[in-house]
């Protein structure tokens, strides 16, 4: 496949292949033996060592020793992994000196207060690299937005430090900081905001455009993960095992998808040949716009496929 030379990001963010990718990031309890064995059979890109909520206060020292042990187990399968750290800061400075170590791609940073937060953790980080050998910038950021304060500096916060790869909204406690319910209504515009922010800046959205703490509906889901794909979610967390197909197939492109995606950009490379930049297909008139979504489609393809050949799964 020939690809045309427009560039489908705006300047000052990131290229696809700057970013991970992370379709799936699914929650396991350190704490919790038997999630950690069973971990790396459930088909996700990125495995989620859980030290926050789903750690009791009385576990938490316990669990984060047992990061580094898991970490070989859990990556058997060719996942990624990424280890979810507490707030307040006395414990997530223990949980960042435990969990920069061979092997762990990225920290999720909870309850973020502001750019200088991560500043401060991204000076943290690269002490710790230095001192145990790691390769400078290793260890990536995932940025929580969990609080009013937040949202109201996310522009700032998503460009504090280059480590920041993906933005989410943490839609029970941020609605809870709010005073408001966590429904698709109230939590639609901070949702759609952020999707904006984090494109501008760079960095993957996740997350879902409503709520998944009931999965007992596994078609509801289905079409919620899909409708979450158009508002421009890029991957999401999941919080059971049965929701990683779902979300590994709907944050990918489709068959139809990719048939399409051909179509559009063999059909703008004719068209400039014949000096035009606009076509028509099937009836509908393509455009410099839809190229560029053709493209960026054909290119999380090819890395879906990339990454699915690496794990042996083609």
């Amino acid at each position: 496949m020939k690809t045309t030379s427009i560039d489908p990001f705006p300047a000052g963010s990131l290229p696809p292949n700057s970013l991970p990718l992370w379709r799936s990031l699914l929650y396991v309890p350190t704490n919790v033996e038997r999630f950690i064995d069973h971990a790396h059979t459930r088909g996700a890109d990125v495995i989620q060592l859980d030290l926050e909520d789903s750690v009791p206060p009385a576990e938490k020292e316990r669990a984060r020793g047992l990061v580094e042990p898991a970490l070989a187990r859990v990556r058997r399968g060719g996942a990624d992994v990424v280890v979810r750290i507490n707030r307040p800061l006395s414990l997530a400075v223990r949980d960042i000196e435990a969990c920069v170590v061979e092997g762990v791609d990225g920290l999720a940073i909870t309850k973020i207060s502001g750019a200088v937060h991560l500043q401060l953790f991204d000076e943290l980080v690269s002490e710790l690299e230095i001192r145990r050998g790691l390769p400078q910038g290793k260890i990536k950021f995932l940025a929580m937005i969990e609080t009013p304060q937040a949202f109201l500096k996310i522009d700032e916060i998503l460009r504090a430090s280059p480590r920041i790869v993906s933005a989410s909204i943490g839609g029970e406690d941020f609605a809870t900081a709010c005073n408001m319910a966590p429904t698709h209504e109230t939590l639609l515009h901070p949702k759609q905001h952020m999707i904006i922010s984090a494109m501008a800046a760079g960095v993957m959205p996740l997350g879902f455009i409503s709520s998944v703490a009931d999965f007992s509906d596994m078609d509801a889901f289905r079409q919620m993960v899909r409708r979450s794909r158009t508002f421009g979610f890029m991957g999401a967390s999941c919080i059971h095992p049965t929701q990683v197909s779902i979300v590994n197939e709907e944050y990918g492109p489709s068959t139809e998808e990719i048939t399409w995606a051909h179509k559009v950009v063999d059909g703008y490379e004719e068209a400039k040949r014949e000096g035009r930049a606009s076509f028509a297909i099937d009836g509908a008139m393509i455009d410099i716009p839809v190229v560029v979504r053709a493209e960026r489609l054909l290119a999380r393809q090819q890395a879906i496929a990339a990454r699915a050949a690496s794990q042996g799964r083609l």
